[in-house]
């Protein structure tokens, strides 16, 4: 029975080495992917900056559209008293 005993006990350190190789070999390369996303975080943060700066002046675009629908509706008026 000591065989059969210490067999059993050799195939159950051997699963919960492969286990422990399985989940090792499935961790790793997502830390990795976490380490290299984590060293590009301050140019990605760095871009997201620009981007909210340059696109900043497209808040006022519906203000620009507005003053020119009244520009142009005074062009409109000018016109037709031209008799145009």
């Amino acid at each position: 029975m000591t065989v059969l005993a210490s067999t059993g006990w050799t195939i159950g350190y051997v699963i919960g080495i492969v286990v422990v190789l399985v989940v090792v070999a499935l961790v790793v390369p997502i830390l990795l992917l976490a380490a290299r996303i984590g060293r590009q975080a301050g140019a990605i943060d760095a871009s997201l900056g620009d981007s909210v700066r340059n696109t900043a002046p497209l808040s006022e675009l519906n203000t620009t559209i507005e003053h020119a629908t009244t520009i142009i509706a005074g062009l409109e008026r000018g016109r037709i008293r031209l008799g145009g």
